[in-house]
């Protein structure tokens, strides 16, 4: 972990513009839920960042809404995109999963490849089909299935 210190600190000096803190994880974890609205990009081990993402995708209201990234910020190199959820293999073929977070992963992705007036789309579908409570899957307290979400997000786009 020193190895990390010391790359986040070099690379936090190149941007002196950029406030920065650096936390152990405990302390990470206990400020995710203390005061969420701190933090605005997180840098992390994937250890510890799926540590930070699970307790994030708590507090938004499930981890079916909590999309995430691996990205190159300089473009040249190939970024990944996903639920924090990952496959969820033990409920795969139910249609229980919510798959909200993989359309927002989507949308991080078309903002990612500039594309941000179709981001800006997918999103808006989103947001109508969350505010329709007959849409919200188990993890939401609904009834809804995969398929039925997936198919009233491609209708409101």
């Amino acid at each position: 972990m020193v190895l990390w210190d010391r790359a986040f600190t070099a690379i936090a000096a190149e941007y002196p513009d950029i406030a920065t803190e650096s936390l152990l994880i405990d302390a990470a974890a206990m400020n995710f839920i203390r005061r969420p609205e701190s933090f605005d990009v997180v840098v992390a081990s994937n250890l510890f960042g799926d540590i930070l993402s699970d307790i994030s995708a708590i507090l938004v209201g499930s981890m079916g809404l909590a999309p995430s990234a691996n990205l190159d910020p300089t473009r040249r190199g190939p970024s990944m995109f996903e639920p924090v959820h990952g496959s969820a293999p033990d409920i795969a073929g139910k249609g229980i999963v919510n798959p909200m977070a993989t359309f927002l992963c989507a949308a991080q992705m078309l903002d990612h490849l500039n594309l941000a007036a179709e981001s800006k789309r997918l999103h808006q579908a989103i947001r109508q089909v969350l505010s329709e409570p007959k849409n919200h899957t188990a993890d939401l307290g609904g009834q809804a299935t995969t398929s039925k979400v997936t198919e009233a997000v491609l209708k409101s786009l």
